[in-house]
């Protein structure tokens, strides 16, 4: 397929033009198969439906429904999916990449890394008390064309999220890379991230381009509608559209039942509005660890007595 704008040529399913950056239309993209597939079946019924969903003036978290696409200046792929996802990014030369520090896997030899406080000294800081590594990592392909991947730490998922014009709000370990036109700024989240358990900053992610935001466990589209009521564990909140009103409270009536029911603070959601959960909740899985793990007596010494003889 070819971009409307400028006529250069296009994988298929991609959602943006990689040499001048334009948006494929919803209605442009399955011009090169037979017309009846402009229902949304033939060969791109996959991608033509993600750009389907996302109405008009950009609304909705639009995720590349076959985890492939382009974007300017690189195309990308998610391999591996939804246990130990890997994101494969294909950069044209003398183009960039941002990640955060650690998030690299494995990269061509011609790619150059740059670490950096991103924001400056203040930018840094705001990072490191929301829980984010103060050093953001840029990746450019030096000389031709250049391969970076990258994954999460913990097993899970990896959502490639085609931003146009948009405004989220991202929990803080879920971020791994995006476009390096997005805007990544760590805000003030007053009482309702702190009570929350998230720190006292959210991250917030804006403009248009590839974001790439991971999850512990798979991860489960949640879309609200006008005035539509819904309750999240803070634990497995991966991101939201940065529009939506949000309250927290208590999971249950009173002290003493929030206590026995095993559930603490929880983040009621009004729509409209669309929201991303992880089905698993990594501090939980760390309780779950935790009687397995060596523990140190009252003398100081280590849980584990080992006789190696002599």
């Amino acid at each position: 397929m070819n971009c409307q704008n400028c006529g250069a040529n296009m994988i298929s399913g991609a959602q943006f033009c990689g040499a001048c950056g334009t948006r494929v239309a919803a209605n442009a993209q399955p011009v090169p198969d037979v017309q009846s597939s402009s229902s949304g079946g033939g060969g791109g019924g996959a991608a033509s439906g993600s750009v389907a969903s996302d109405g008009v003036g950009g609304h909705g978290i639009h995720i590349d429904s076959d985890s492939r696409g382009q974007g300017r200046g690189y195309s990308f792929e998610v391999l591996h999916q939804p246990s130990f996802a890997l994101a494969v990014i294909q950069l044209q030369a003398e183009q960039s990449i941002l990640a955060e520090a650690g998030a690299m896997v494995s990269m061509s030899a011609n790619v150059e890394l740059q670490s950096q406080m991103k924001g400056g000294l203040m930018g840094a800081l705001k990072r490191a008390v929301g829980g984010e590594s103060a050093f953001v990592s840029t990746f450019t392909a030096r000389g031709g064309p250049g391969e970076v991947t990258f994954a999460p730490g913990a097993p899970g998922d990896i959502a490639a999220i085609e931003m146009n014009n948009q405004m989220f709000m991202v929990q803080s370990s879920s971020y791994l890379a995006g476009d390096a036109n997005l805007t990544v700024d760590t805000k003030w989240g007053g009482a309702k991230t702190f009570f929350g358990g998230e720190g006292l900053f959210v991250m917030q992610v804006s403009g248009t381009g590839l974001l790439l935001l991971t999850s512990f466990g798979a991860i489960h589209r949640r879309h609200l509608q006008p005035g539509e009521r819904y309750v999240v564990d803070t634990g497995h909140l991966v991101a939201w559209e940065a529009s939506m009103q949000y309250s927290l409270r208590k999971a249950a009536a009173g002290f003493f039942r929030t206590i026995v029911s095993g559930e603490g603070i929880v983040a009621e959601f009004t729509g409209p509005g669309e929201l991303l959960i992880q089905t698993r909740n990594l501090a939980a899985f760390a309780g779950l660890l935790k009687p397995f793990f060596p523990t140190q007596g009252s003398g100081g010494g280590s849980g584990f007595n080992l006789n190696l003889g002599g």
